[in-house]
């Protein structure tokens, strides 16, 4: 034993960032992706002084129990459902998150599915691998512009911003929905303007949902939220599994009440409802908006950095540039 903090890192990162550790803390990575029952989380919390982890990884109250020295569980994404912050708030465990550094790339991923949508870029690349190309009609694959169009969006944080700013290019009238609208000076550099949820939904020919996942919008997008979008419409899903009801979506899909969609994530991923996975109207990927190479390195220099400042070291020493929950600093006295 160094007698230095432990750092435990759920999952494998980038050696190179992570050596910034090391002077400070003992340092333990996974070499592999895993996710560990909650009994086995404990048991590697227990003795640390920090964690990495990332959404796959739950922690809460139980977890937390017995990790006496536990001060920062840093998680490596910007959304963090998969940490109960009150729970750890009440033991004086600081959250972080990683803001910011990933909302360009999953903006750009955001288009890419959006535009793959509304030219069926999935259904035709499957139908050309699968040998059926002999000819084209001339009103095989039809699809939609986006020109002159309605980009709707429902959340407008950073994210939801980024989404936007990309619409001028394309031609494209914007309206979101916030919890609360934004100032005056965000929607003119986003050339966007607030309307009510019922009015976004009925408007928008393409609805990009980029706000966070919580008890109260779960289902956010359900059976009568698509029942009141346009049947031409196009739902794009770039913020967390839950969102959406996607056995609803599925069905609007199948039906015709609903043009196509686009999803990166999922209800209860890695699983996908087996009838999304029937439909050649959705495009599908598997949760990788932010996946990077600049990005990835950005969302763990980040963490990194949230770990070492709150044990007093690195450029932001005693004040963790993204935490969740700042007012533990204040409950519990500095290493």
């Amino acid at each position: 034993m160094t007698g230095k903090p432990r750092v435990w890192i759920s999952r494998p990162t980038f050696p190179d960032i992570v050596a910034r550790l090391e002077p400070h803390f003992e340092v333990t990575a996974e070499a592999e992706e895993s996710v560990f029952a909650p009994a086995e989380l404990a048991s590697r919390l227990a003795p640390l002084g920090a964690a990495i982890v990332g959404l796959n990884q739950r922690i809460g109250a139980a977890e937390v129990a017995n990790a006496p020295c536990l001060r920062i569980v840093a998680n490596l994404a910007v959304g963090y459902d998969n940490l109960d912050i009150a729970a750890l708030t009440a033991r004086g465990i600081a959250a972080s998150h990683t803001p910011d550094v990933l909302s360009e790339s999953v903006a750009d991923f955001t288009w890419a599915l959006l535009l793959g949508a509304a030219r069926h870029m999935g259904a035709a690349e499957r139908w050309l691998r699968a040998g059926h190309w002999r000819a084209n009609g001339f009103k095989d694959w039809l699809g939609l512009d986006t020109r002159g169009r309605t980009l709707g969006i429902l959340g407008m944080g950073r994210i939801g911003q980024a989404v936007a700013r990309r619409a001028a290019g394309f031609g494209m009238r914007v309206v979101y929905h916030n919890r609360s609208r934004q100032p005056a000076s965000i929607e003119a550099g986003c050339a966007a303007s607030y309307v009510d949820k019922s009015t976004l939904l009925a408007e928008s020919d393409f609805l990009v949902l980029a706000l966070p996942l919580s008890a109260g919008n779960r289902h956010a997008i359900g059976a009568a939220e698509l029942a009141r979008m346009k049947p031409t419409a196009v739902l794009v899903n770039i913020a967390r599994g839950g969102i959406v009801d996607d056995a609803a979506l599925a069905a609007a899909l199948a039906q015709g009440r609903l043009a196509a969609a686009a999803l990166d994530v999922f209800e209860g991923e890695p699983d996908v409802h087996p009838a999304l996975l029937a439909l050649d109207n959705v495009i599908l990927s598997p949760h990788i908006a932010s996946a990077t190479w600049d990005t990835r390195r950005a969302m763990t220099a980040l963490a990194v950095d949230n770990v070492l400042a709150l044990f007093g070291h690195g450029q932001h020493a005693g004040q963790p540039p993204s935490l969740l929950n700042p007012e533990v600093l204040a409950s519990r006295p500095a290493p």
